[in-house]
């Protein structure tokens, strides 16, 4: 780790890097309460909406593909700073929005800034400590998703310019915490191949791909869900509950992401295997009450819901973290984190998109319904594989026991 004196120490670095991160979240999810305000002014369709959403993960991905790696080869800090930028630039396109089409620029130029920043983000505070860093990667987005949701509703019904006042405080945080990542330590030392590491690929050391597999359905429903929620929640809840308070998407949102929170808090000591089994049962669970919350027209059995749904989210999204990311060398680290994320964001984006196409031609509920069952499946297919993947190894392992106890055996009756 290479340093200098006016660096901050490890702790400090850890708090700036974890602020940044959740800032992400927040300017992620922060339009999700808006959606409704645009599409009333701008008389979009649904579908529309879901590709402005979905422009963002789209944007993120590409720029994971192409610069994922660039931190492991010209250090951490450039590489978050450069994304701050871009995330500045982001928030001054949504200040000066003027139709759908400013608002897809927005979000494309929003995706590109947390994809350069993410890969890194996430690989520096595992450098720092990979324990504390591992907690904060999983933490900081469902922290950052349930901020922005609850504090972009609140603006909405509090302030007269919500859709202005909100991106202007996120300038301000973006601008703070720009000027905070170059008082961090860099993890990082410089090497050639920065050039061809933009050259798009996939880097997934070997030691970490059969782990990769096993735990991915869980990771695609955990963030199909969350893709599900922060587009089209709020036009279901609007829907089935026949209230158009702006509070009860808001507040649907924060219920997966705060209970997702809380679960990886409570989780975060566990070993990995039973975070995962945990989590894909309250997954699947949860996604049930949803349905029958969303087909009765009941709110409180969709919070419900949405809270119990939010624990699966979260120990399923901490338990596929954490069992993957320690499978990678120092070198390897940045590379990996890129390829979870674009695994994460595929599913963050794509069953969205296609459930907002599905909806020009079937009822949202019927849509709901078919996605619901789906993302119920992906679970239960999850826990199968990572069991099974656990049982091959559990056997293996009792192979090399059985081998070395005849070897010694051999060598004691020999002696």
């Amino acid at each position: 780790m290479s340093s200098s004196g006016k660096n901050l120490p490890v702790a400090s670095s850890l708090n700036i890097h974890a602020v940044t991160l959740v800032a992400y979240s927040v300017a992620a999810s922060a339009p999700t309460p808006l959606y409704r305000l645009y599409q009333v002014r701008w008389q979009f369709s649904s579908g529309l909406l879901t590709l402005i959403f979905g422009a963002y993960s789209f944007a993120l991905l590409l720029t994971l593909l192409m610069a994922g790696r660039l931190s492991d080869y010209i250090g951490r800090r450039p590489v978050i700073s450069f994304g701050l930028a871009l995330q500045l630039a982001a928030m001054g396109l949504f200040l000066t929005e003027d139709g759908p089409s400013w608002l897809i620029a927005a979000r494309l130029l929003q995706g590109v800034a947390s994809g350069l920043a993410s890969a890194a983000l996430g690989a520096s505070l595992i450098d720092l400590n990979h324990s504390r860093g591992a907690l904060i990667n999983s933490l900081a987005p469902m922290a950052g998703m349930a901020l922005g949701a609850l504090g972009s509703t609140a603006l909405v019904q509090l302030v007269p310019a919500p859709m202005y006042l909100t991106f202007v405080l996120l300038l301000v945080v973006f601008s703070v915490q720009l000027r905070q990542t170059w008082r961090t330590p860099e993890t990082v030392i410089g090497r050639s191949g920065a050039l061809r590491s933009l050259w798009p690929s996939l880097a997934v050391p070997l030691l970490a791909k059969a782990e990769l597999l096993a735990v991915m359905p869980i990771n695609v429903a955990v963030w199909a869900l969350a893709g599900f929620y922060l587009s089209l929640m709020p036009s279901l809840i609007v829907q089935v509950t026949g209230s158009d308070s702006v509070w009860l998407g808001g507040l649907s949102v924060a219920a997966l992401t705060m209970s997702a929170g809380v679960a990886i808090l409570i989780m975060r000591r566990r070993r990995a295997l039973t975070v995962l089994i945990m989590g894909a049962a309250a997954l699947v669970v949860g996604v049930l009450a949803i349905l029958v919350g969303a087909n009765l027209g009941l709110a409180a059995v969709l919070l419900f819901g949405s809270v119990t749904a939010g624990v699966g989210v979260g120990a399923g999204f901490l338990g596929a973290l954490s069992s993957v990311m320690p499978l990678a060398e120092p070198g390897q680290r940045a590379g990996l984190v890129a390829v979870f994320h674009v695994g994460t964001y595929l599913a963050f984006s794509l069953p969205a998109i296609f459930a907002g196409y599905l909806t020009q031609h079937l009822d949202l509920l019927k849509v709901t319904n078919f996605y619901g069952a789906v993302l119920a499946l992906l679970a239960l297919t999850g826990l199968i594989l990572t069991l099974a993947r656990h049982q091959r190894r559990k056997n293996y392992i009792d192979v090399l026991d059985a081998k070395e106890q005849r070897n010694q055996c051999s060598n004691d009756c020999g002696t």
